[in-house]
């Protein structure tokens, strides 16, 4: 389907975007892909410092020095984008019947290439939206059965049982952690929202932000885990500029792979 996907790279550096800026133009794109008048689009961008919270935000999550937090309609909880954070905003009509996990599973997958090719092991984790860094096993780590609730063929540990989907699980899933292991590392946030078949927002990979900006809140909602950037993974400066080009290659492939959407719609 997406073999023409076009990328738009929209700013970053000193150029980083305003997230009003960013969100006026997933807006006028969207508009535009409804009706066939563009092709799929993906913006790539830096953001100026800012906090976005989903529908799902917990009000004890937010900063609690009063730091205002920008409201949006995407999947997910709360989050920040800012330098050294490298957003993406796909813009892309999916085919009939539309499956939101089957496409969030595609971003994960492009980040997960992503990440590989910078010799970053990444993985998903039942449960959860997102690429991690699990965190090392504990020697003799017993699973707390107090901590596992099984959903299904889903079996979550250390997550609430509610608004989960059962297709979160499987071999491409690391089981959540239940202090089997140290502390799992988001390094990529995923949020979307699929308005007329056709999707927004998208996912934000941490290159190399500062990352005490996520001190003051609780990312994603998630507060037995936390958080992580591919420069302290590896140990040295990896600028947005450098994930770039990788994280555009690994969409263009997934991308390519959706079906065709059903003429008309």
């Amino acid at each position: 389907m997406s073999e023409n996907v076009r990328f738009v790279r929209m700013g970053t550096g000193e150029g980083a975007v305003p997230y009003q800026e960013a969100w006026e133009e997933q807006q006028r794109l969207h508009a535009l892909r409804v009706a066939d008048e563009i092709p799929d689009t993906v913006l790539l961008l830096e953001h100026q410092p800012v906090y976005t919270m989903g529908k799902r935000t917990n009000p004890a999550d937010l900063p609690l020095d009063g730091t205002p937090v920008v409201e949006v309609n995407r999947g997910g909880e709360i989050t920040w984008h800012g330098p050294g954070q490298l957003v993406g905003y796909p813009i892309v009509k999916l085919p009939d019947p539309i499956d939101v996990i089957a496409y969030v599973r595609r971003l994960e997958e492009a980040l997960i290439r992503a990440c590989g090719a910078f010799g970053v092991e990444t993985t998903r984790v039942e449960g959860r939206s997102g690429v991690w860094v699990l965190g090392g096993d504990i020697p003799d780590a017993v699973v707390d059965p107090a901590q596992v609730v099984d959903i299904g063929k889903l079996t979550l540990r250390m997550g609430l049982p509610l608004g989960i989907d059962p297709r979160l699980a499987g071999p491409e899933y690391a089981p959540s952690n239940a202090g089997q292991r140290g502390d799992d590392r988001k390094l990529a946030a995923i949020g979307v929202r699929v308005a007329r078949g056709v999707t927004m927002h998208g996912f934000a990979l941490n290159c190399d932000p500062d990352m005490t900006w996520f001190d003051r809140i609780v990312p994603c909602g998630i507060r037995d885990a936390g958080v992580a950037s591919l420069a302290g993974e590896l140990g040295r400066a990896l600028p947005v500029v450098e994930a770039l080009p990788l994280v555009e290659k690994h969409l263009a492939e997934v991308l390519a792979e959706l079906p065709e959407p059903a003429a008309g719609r």
